[in-house]
């Protein structure tokens, strides 16, 4: 498109590359819903479970505060977390976890579980070369 004086009007042309550079880098990151349990009986670790799945739908919500995790060129987001898993399970903490506690006392033995659970949550997740960010969506 020219102007009156001839030139071409470049802001228009800008402000299209510049949406599109934002656009790319959010089409980038993919959608996972992730979920954690952890149960402690008798001040051991009984189970832990983490589950992740890619989402089928397109999650709402603004990313909050971002992870970022090394990474070897992989893609495969469970094998990330494990090698990462102390960092990981640090996040979530700061999230929110549901907190369950029972104690019984039969026959004067003591008897506790616990139960951490992080509700399924929406990640968007980008893969980079040597790092991946992952941010939860509220």
């Amino acid at each position: 498109m020219r102007s009156r004086d001839g030139n071409l009007n470049f802001s228009l042309s800008i402000c299209t590359v510049i949406s599109l550079l934002f656009s790319s880098q959010t089409l980038k990151a993919d959608e996972y819903l992730i979920s954690y349990r952890y149960v402690v009986k008798d001040a051991t670790l009984y189970n832990e479970t983490l589950q992740i799945a890619k989402a089928m739908q397109k999650c709402v919500g603004e990313p909050q505060t971002e992870l970022i995790l090394e990474n070897d060129g992989a893609n495969d987001l469970k094998k990330i977390i494990a090698e990462n898993s102390d960092e990981f399970i640090d996040a979530i903490h700061k999230l929110g976890l549901h907190v369950e506690h029972n104690e019984r006392t039969e026959n004067l033995q003591n008897s506790s579980t616990t139960i951490l659970t992080l509700q399924t949550t929406c990640f968007k997740v980008d893969f980079n070369d040597n790092s991946v960010r992952i941010a939860p969506l509220k």
